[in-house]
């Protein structure tokens, strides 16, 4: 297996990450004080994707390199706690429609607020359940991640 990334491959998260800053800067200096919930929703979807990809990157180099797959794995941790926040949020969020703010314990019971509100929660459940196979409760609460290895 070769350690250099194919010259045919294309990599598209250079594109992502100027997509953001490009969304950041049109949009954010004119918007409202408070975060809507459809672009919580959107930061929630970006972050799982990222989180995918850092644990497809941490089971895939943390056989070839521990070091480094420490790090990766470390950073694929902080990476749930960051998409965990981002759904409290989107449920702390008022509503479009009434401005009501709902519990977060109705979405952890299972009481889903119904389309699209339920996309979130199903999104968040899913990737919860590769989290618990991935990683320890000491893992996920611990204040400090990364294993150093030298």
């Amino acid at each position: 297996m070769s350690r250099t990334p194919s010259t045919t491959a294309q990599d598209f998260v250079p594109f992502a990450t100027a997509a953001l800053d490009f969304h950041r800067a049109l949009n954010l200096p004119g918007s409202p004080l408070v975060t809507t919930r459809a672009e919580l929703d959107a930061l929630h979807s970006h972050l799982v994707s990222l989180y995918g990809l850092l644990d497809a990157h941490a089971v895939r180099v943390g056989r070839l390199l521990p070091a480094e797959g420490d790090y990766l794995r470390a950073a694929r941790t902080r990476i749930w706690q960051a998409v965990d926040h981002l759904h409290a949020a989107y449920h702390s969020a008022p509503r479009p429609d009434s401005g009501e703010v709902r519990e977060r314990e109705a979405c952890l019971a299972g009481l889903p607020e119904g389309a699209p509100e339920l996309t979130v929660c199903q999104r968040h459940q899913r990737t919860a359940r590769l989290v618990r196979r991935r990683t320890t409760p000491a893992d996920l609460h611990s204040p400090f991640t990364g294993l150093t290895r030298r």
